[in-house]
């Protein structure tokens, strides 16, 4: 019989993917969407062109937000020792 703990480390491992895949895409988006022109024509926030803002300050503050959500949401407490152990 499979371990509980494994479908479930593996069931963590694919939000784990599926959270770095949404981050290379923010990235890749904004980086490329925007930074793809004139520089001279770049908007400026903060200081910052708007592609390296929005896919570097913002794109970072957003994906620890969703991380943090993420954990609190999906992810569960699991025992390292085996269930059938006693100590």
């Amino acid at each position: 019989m499979r371990d509980a703990r494994f479908k479930i480390a593996n069931r963590e491992a694919l939000i784990g993917v599926v959270l770095v895949i949404i981050n290379f895409a923010i990235w890749f988006g904004f980086a490329y969407g925007l930074g793809s022109g004139d520089p001279t024509e770049y908007t400026m926030i903060l200081g910052f062109p708007a592609w390296f803002f929005y896919s570097c300050i913002a794109g970072t503050i957003f994906m620890i937000i969703l991380i943090w959500v993420a954990i609190k949401v999906f992810f569960k407490d699991v025992p390292f020792t085996d269930e059938e152990e006693d100590i």
